[in-house]
C-alpha cells in the first residue's frame, strides 16, 4: 500500500480554528473521500495548537500520484483556514497493519 501524509501547523492560528477544522472534516472532507476510487482509507489527526493532518492509504502508486497532482494544482480549503500551505507532504510505504480487539476503524 502507498501512504501519504499532509500536515499543516496550527500553532499560530486564531482561536476557533480547531473547531472550524472539525466541522470541515465532518461536513465536507469525510463525504468527499468516502468511496473515492483508489483510496483505501483516510484519517484526520489534530493536536490543538500543534498540527492538523490527513493520512491517506492508496491502493496503487498511480492513485496516490493522481491525487497529489490534483492537490498541488488546487489550493486546499485547509490552507485557507489555517493561513498557510502544508508544512509537510510526504509519501511513504505502508509495511504492515495490525487490527486490535477493538478494531477495525469504522465511521
Amino acid at each position: 500500500m502507498h501512504g501519504l501524509t499532509v500536515r499543516w501547523s496550527i500553532r499560530d492560528t486564531p482561536a476557533g480554528t480547531a473547531d472550524k477544522l472539525r466541522a470541515y472534516v465532518r461536513e465536507t472532507s469525510v463525504p468527499r473521500f468516502t468511496g473515492m476510487d483508489g483510496l483505501v482509507q483516510k484519517t484526520w489527526q489534530m493536536t490543538e495548537g500543534g498540527f492538523f493532518s490527513g493520512i491517506y492509504i492508496w491502493s496503487t502508486p498511480e492513485a496516490r500520484t493522481a491525487f497529489l497532482e490534483h492537490f498541488r494544482a488546487n489550493p486546499s480549503p485547509v490552507s485557507t483556514m489555517v493561513g498557510s500551505d502544508p508544512e509537510l507532504v510526504q509519501e511513504w510505504e505502508l509495511v504492515g497493519v495490525a487490527v486490535g480487539a477493538d478494531g477495525p476503524l469504522t465511521p
